[in-house]
This record gives C-alpha cells, structure tokens and sequence, in this order.
C-alpha cells in the first residue's frame, strides 16, 4: 500500500462522506488513508472546525472544506 494522500475526517460526519465521495473518482482507495482526528488531540487543534481536509503528503498541501471536484482533481 503506497498512501499518497490522508482525508481528516470523525466518524459521523457527513461533510466528510461527501468528501470521501469527491475524492473516489481520483484517488485509488489503496493511496487515500481515512483518519479519524478524534483519536490524536494534536488533529482535533489543527483540524477540529475544518474537516473534511484533503492533504497530499508529497507536499502537505491541504483542500479545505467546502472543496468540489475539480480542486481535488487538480490536487491529485
């Protein structure tokens, strides 16, 4: 597995399904990690008010909710 991007999501939120659903369509599921900010409370301080945030790892560049389709593609 060769993870090239992390989405900061929690459990429940639907802002974060529907970015989750923005990101399929680019992002092959074996390069796209999920991470639930609830269990690390440095994420919950950086990312609390922000999820869904899209993060490309090569170069930290994150995409901010709202983000459509066309930001993410333009990321990958």
């Amino acid at each position: 597995m060769n993870i090239k991007y992390h989405l900061y999501s929690s459990e429940g939120c639907h802002l974060c399904e529907q970015a989750l659903l923005l990101c399929q369509p680019f992002i092959a599921s074996n390069e796209l990690a999920v991470i639930d900010i609830v269990e690390d409370e440095k994420l919950v301080a950086l990312y609390g008010v922000h999820i869904p945030v899209l993060e490309r790892l090569s170069d930290q560049q994150k995409l901010f909710w709202p983000f459509q389709a066309t930001q993410v593609k333009e990321l990958v």
